[in-house]
């Protein structure tokens, strides 16, 4: 079974099967959620040291910070999803 990737910069990659949500870093509920994963080692850095952009929630209580804005990343998951329904159709 091949899991479908989206690309979230630098050469990092997410299973889009395991993506729930994607928001700004900025509002305090998602500050506690990245200090939450971060205590509970649940948290996966893909930034390459840059700017924190997006969290994306993923399923089992991760979360993965991106330097890709939510906008772009939201864009990237439905061309993806656009793409597969496309060639299931086939």
């Amino acid at each position: 079974m091949a899991a479908d990737l989206i690309h979230v910069g630098f050469d990092n990659y997410l299973a889009l099967d395991r993506v729930l949500a994607v928001a700004s870093p900025n509002s305090a509920p998602m500050k506690r959620m990245v200090q939450r994963g971060k205590e509970q080692s649940r948290a996966i850095d893909l930034t390459s040291g840059r700017r924190t952009k997006a969290v994306v929630v993923l399923n089992e209580d991760w979360v993965a910070l991106i330097a890709i804005t939510p906008e772009t990343f939201a864009g990237r998951v439905a061309a993806a999803r656009t793409g597969r329904a496309e060639s299931s159709d086939r």
